[in-house]
């Protein structure tokens, strides 16, 4: 009989491995309820593991090097603490890497309840935008920065659906639509920025992927701590109307509730948040179309490749990219449509 050949870990449990050793010692012996330790998300695009009060991610295997520690190094920038949640060091001996996906380290803090849309803190997150956006670039780290990601995520979004989905009946809706928005505001790449000063547009902070999935609460000894924003993979100097776009576009399309829009820009307002003027869909109507684009090609894109029809909301947005592409508004609704 042949000696059995020991099983090769998978890069799941060595991102599991490295979760442990950040939050153990390596003589001390794993106490950690079984609650407290699990996967959180196992995506293409990123997997992130829990093991007690700490979470390990690996992140997307296309991951540029250069633009990653930027990011990185931003998250952790004094001049953005109180916004932005701050990595963790990696253990010692610990890879930087596993199967080409670079690995970080952060604090577990308790995300939005998705059950509970009343107690969503829409206020909260709006004044963490406008934090975000005042915020100069620090100086060691300005010229460093990429760009952020949002326009060139709607670009990859309607890639995947010509790619997987192009025989939907919707997906010409959604191209009608795409094609509505001007180049210039979603040709970009992920390059690092090293000339910031020559760029055209604003060049501030942004976040590139917000939503409130992006919202935890730092961790605290006793009790949960303030709202923090989490997620750099996005990251970088760019429009700030982006990191809007997605509720102003759930907004337009009759998903977010108008008080509740009005409340969240209100709040970025008040808090000095530079995205947008005196009226607001000026800035803000081009990215909120981008984000139904985008948001329309990957419910095309995901429904395909589970076999499954549109749901509810997701059949929205395919009404609303018909809308968009059946006419091109001067301004889009006010707050109090």
């Amino acid at each position: 009989m042949l000696p059995r050949t020991p099983t090769q870990p998978t890069p799941l449990d060595r991102l599991a491995a490295v979760a442990r050793a950040a939050a153990h010692r390596p003589d001390e012996p794993c106490r950690c309820a079984s609650g407290l330790v699990g996967v959180l998300a196992n995506r293409d695009d990123g997997t992130v593991v829990r093991h007690g009060a700490l979470v390990a991610k690996s992140h997307a295997p296309d991951t540029d090097p250069e633009a990653h520690r930027a990011r990185l190094a931003l998250a952790g920038h004094p001049d953005v603490g109180g916004v932005l949640l701050p990595p963790r060091p990696l253990p010692t001996q610990a890879p930087t890497e596993i199967d080409g996906r670079p690995v970080t380290i952060w604090p577990y803090g308790p995300p939005v309840a998705p059950d509970d849309p009343d107690a969503a803190p829409w206020e909260d997150a709006a004044r963490l935008l406008a934090r975000l956006h005042r915020t100069a670039p620090p100086p060691p780290l300005a010229l460093r920065l990429p760009a952020m990601r949002a326009p060139l995520k709607v670009e990859l979004a309607v890639d995947r659906m010509r790619r997987t989905a192009p025989d939907h009946p919707a997906a010409a809706t959604v191209l009608s639509a795409w094609q509505t928005i001007p180049e210039t505001n979603t040709n970009t790449t992920d390059n690092t920025n090293t000339d910031n000063t020559n760029a055209s547009g604003p060049r501030l902070l942004c976040h590139g992927d917000f939503h409130l999935g992006q919202l935890v609460r730092e961790p605290r000894p006793v009790g949960d701590g303030p709202w923090r924003l989490i997620d750099i993979d996005d990251l970088g100097l760019g429009d700030p109307a982006w990191d809007l776009a997605r509720p102003a576009a759930w907004f337009a399309a009759g998903i977010l509730p108008p008080e509740v829009w009005s409340r969240f820009l209100g709040a970025y307002q008040e808090a000095g948040g530079p995205a947008v003027g005196a009226d607001p869909w000026v800035q803000l109507d081009v990215p909120a179309r981008a984000l139904t684009v985008q948001t329309a090609a990957l419910a095309l894109a995901k429904s395909m490749a589970e076999r499954r029809p549109l749901d509810e909301v997701e059949g929205v947005m395919i009404d609303t990219c018909a809308r968009i592409a059946g006419y091109r508004t001067e301004s889009a609704p006010s707050a109090s449509t």
